[in-house]
């Protein structure tokens, strides 16, 4: 009969629990974004007729939400239950999808810098998109008015982009009361204000557009964001990295415990 003294008999507690512990926030965070969104859903009565998903025209915010929230909930559940049982596969799977995901972050901010011409194109169209389908949905209508409010920004170019949405178009045989005009987020605001006012963009674009600046922001959200990325580099850059740092200690967490596990069942074997 053989004895074996070994190093290490037992996987290692503390990364066993800090890998646990990094992964029950964004297990629980994950749960709280899919039930946002469905939530958002339900209030929209998408649930009551699913159909109601494939009408949409524009994005719908929601499913931005739920995408975000499912993979999140997917990782931490992988990540926690891994770390528990000591499951290799689903640590393995953690790692690989978070080593991916990060692959995906880096490839996609290459991209954007090399092909920056192209990316300002594509977000012009995308927004347009959405221009038009402004009223079709109503955390579509509030993402686009936030934007708009934030930035002080009108239409994706300019606000005659407003144009494209069956309410706001200049046509003459355009029946809507909001013909000629802009949402209310294009309102150049006054602080005086109490009462938000709703109706302030109407009729707006019936003037001269020499006029336009003093009712309504006449810059695009396009050109908006061009200027505020150089102001904000530095925390974009800095978001960037405390994510990816994150990123690389749950790769770390999950690794160094795949190790012990391995080890201790390569002694004991």
């Amino acid at each position: 009969m053989h004895y074996y003294r070994y190093e290490n008999e037992e996987v290692s507690c503390c990364y066993k629990y800090l890998m646990f512990s990094y992964n029950i926030i964004f297990w629980l965070a994950g749960a709280a974004f899919i039930a946002i969104g469905f939530w958002a859903w339900s209030e929209k009565g998408v649930l009551l007729d699913l159909t109601q998903v494939t009408r949409l025209h524009g994005f719908d915010p929601v499913w931005l939400v739920l995408a975000v929230g499912g993979i999140t909930f997917i990782l931490g559940f992988a990540g926690c239950v891994g770390a528990l049982r000591e499951n290799i596969c689903l640590l393995k799977f953690f790692s690989g999808v978070i080593g991916f995901i990060f692959f995906l972050e880096l490839t996609a901010a290459v991209l954007a810098f090399v092909f920056q011409d192209n990316v300002k194109e594509w977000i012009n169209d995308f927004f347009l998109a959405n221009v038009k389908a402004y009223r079709e949905d109503i955390d579509l209508q509030n993402l686009i008015d936030s934007l708009q409010k934030m930035n002080h920004c009108c239409g994706a170019k300019e606000p005659d982009d407003w144009n494209l949405n069956l309410y706001f178009n200049c046509t003459v045989n355009n029946p809507s009361r909001e013909r000629c005009g802009v949402p209310f987020s294009c309102c150049l605001s006054d602080p005086a204000d109490t009462v938000l006012n709703t109706q302030c963009g109407y009729d707006v674009r019936k003037g001269p557009k020499g006029v336009w600046s003093n009712a309504i922001y006449v810059k695009g959200c396009i050109p908006a964001l061009e200027e505020w990325l150089p102001r904000n580099i530095y925390i974009i850059a800095g978001v960037f990295i405390v994510i990816s740092v994150l990123q690389m200690m749950g790769i770390f967490f999950a690794r160094t415990l795949i190790g012990d596990i391995e080890k201790v069942k390569f002694n004991y074997y």
